[in-house]
């Protein structure tokens, strides 16, 4: 061997060693090529895991379902050496998994849900959506099953596994266990201690996480709040969120005839309510999408570093509009962040008599709007309702808070029967806010890159009212591929946002907090 041979092996060696030798009880951090040789080892134990656990099904419809989620959750935690406990609410109970670590003053509290929405197996491209199923796309953009006997060596970003329930939200708590397993592996030290609240009734509106405040508060104190649900930027690059809209909501009929009459004998005589309520609907919104109603706007204003956060994030107006098949989108906002902050006014569904079979020529006796607001953190959702029932009085209906009886048909020309609720706030963080700094670095650090920023998106998830109850700061990190069917059949994950989360996870496990202030 030659001396440089030898030179170059014992190298070798010390670097191994100074790589993975503790130092003074905590080991030294990993560096950018170590973790992504880590994470790489990890991706098939973490694929069967998560294929494992995708096998319970899990709508919180079925309280014995959720039980044996809630039971294979702990038992992933405290394999981990977490201590967990089950929360009891007023509904499905809620898991808590925690753990402490020497010289840690800080806690983050971590947020994720295990039920999934419900599923209609004869919709799924494969037999059982509960057995999860690696596919490959084709060229000609369909997925193939990958053959069971795949040697588990390496393993390709651009392959999906099919589940319900392997983005939304089963994915992300495996990122988490997996990203664990390294930490421990590598005998590395999270620089705070760490606790993970498991939501058991998300897709339900997380009624017993709500409930769960009064009496489990104390438990649950920590000095930052990280929700991991939702997807990333369509980029697929890392992506910190540090908002998101509210959704309040409000039900309008009008009324015709008490009954459904003849059109040829009751047509220019009998009021269609279909044609009021269009009316009314149309005095809402004007051609570019622009709400009318007054003082649905106020308050909303951005300074030139919100500007150029929203302008930095990398979507493609072109590309989203072809996705959507949309010509020209609304005019709320001067691109697709900027719309995202401003409340939003939908209609969600209409119904007036029968369309298709079973129709009639007939005048009908009610037409129903449902509508929902995305609210935004300066919009209160009481407030915007009353503004909708406001205008809707001034369009000259008489808006009463129950179904008209004889005496209030005859009395009023113009009816609504106006339902309207306060529905879930929104929240945003500070972007520069000490949270939001640590988790740009712990990410920028680990990627080499800096993160997409979004300042708020358009979504709503139900642990908003918690988020405010424990006053902390709350940022999302979102982990999984934004075309992963959330919600619908054939819901999947991206091999790539698999490695991307683990890589996520372990950046946030080992970044040192900010200090609090004294």
């Amino acid at each position: 061997m030659t001396r440089l041979t030898t030179a170059t092996y014992l190298l070798g060696i010390v670097s191994t060693f100074w790589l993975l030798m503790p130092l003074a009880g905590q080991a030294q951090k990993l560096n950018a090529q170590r973790i992504d040789e880590l994470v790489d080892k990890q991706m098939w134990p973490a694929i069967d895991e998560l294929s494992e656990y995708v096998a319970l099904p899990n709508d919180a419809i079925n309280a014995d379902d959720i039980q044996k989620n809630i039971a294979w959750t702990e038992k992933a935690f405290a394999r981990r050496g977490f201590q967990t406990s089950v929360l009891k609410t007023a509904r499905l109970p809620l898991l808590l998994a925690e753990k402490t670590f020497p010289k840690a003053t800080q806690t983050v509290l971590f947020y994720f849900h295990l039920d999934g929405q419900p599923v209609r197996a004869s919709e799924w491209k494969q037999n059982d959506p509960f057995v999860a199923v690696l596919k490959e796309k084709t060229t000609a953009g369909t997925y193939i099953d990958l053959p069971a006997s795949l040697p588990k060596t390496t393993v390709n970003d651009e392959w999906r596994l099919f589940g319900r329930s392997t983005s939304d939200d089963k994915g992300p708590i495996i990122m988490m266990l997996n990203a664990l397993d390294i930490v421990q592996a590598q005998k590395q030290t999270p620089p705070f201690n760490v606790k993970i609240i498991i939501d058991s009734e998300e897709e339900k509106g997380s009624p017993g996480l709500k409930s769960a405040l009064a009496s489990y508060k104390d438990k649950l104190r920590a000095n930052y709040m990280i929700v991991m649900d939702g997807p990333m930027h369509s980029s697929n690059l890392p992506t910190l969120t540090f908002g998101c809209r509210g959704n309040a909501g409000f039900t309008i009929t009008t009324y015709g005839p008490v009954t459904p009459q003849h059109s040829g004998h009751f047509g220019n005589y009998a009021p269609n309510p279909g044609f009021r309520l269009a009316r009314l609907i149309a005095s809402m919104k004007d051609e570019q999408g622009r709400v009318l109603i007054p003082g649905f706007y106020d308050g909303i204003s951005f300074d030139d570093e919100s500007r150029t956060i929203m302008a930095a994030v990398p979507d493609n107006k072109q590309n989203i509009n072809k996705t959507l098949q949309i010509a020209e989108e609304e005019k709320v906002g001067t691109n697709y962040q900027e719309s995202l902050q401003y409340p939003s006014l939908n209609i969600r569904g209409m119904k007036s008599a029968v369309v298709g079979p079973g129709s009639g020529t007939i005048i009908p006796e009610e037409a129903v709007a449902s509508f929902d607001i995305r609210l935004v953190p300066e919009t209160d959702g009481k407030r915007m309702v009353e503004l909708v029932r406001m205008h809707i009085e001034k369009q000259g209906f008489t808006v009463l808070d129950h179904v008209p009886g004889t005496e209030e048909r005859l009395m009023h020309s113009q009816i609504v029967f106006f339902e309207g609720n306060a529905g879930t706030p929104a929240f945003r963080t500070n972007t520069n806010a000490p949270m939001g700094v640590w988790l740009r670095k712990a990410l920028s650090d680990s990627f080499g890159k800096d993160p997409v920023v979004i300042r708020i998106m358009g979504g709503t998830v139900p642990v908003v009212p918690f988020i405010q109850a424990l006053t902390i700061p709350a940022v999302i990190v979102p982990l999984v591929n934004m075309d992963n069917n959330q919600h619908s059949p054939n819901e999947n994950l991206r091999v790539g946002n698999l490695r991307t989360g683990l890589k996520t996870c372990l950046a946030i496990l080992t970044a040192p907090l900010p200090e609090q202030p004294r």
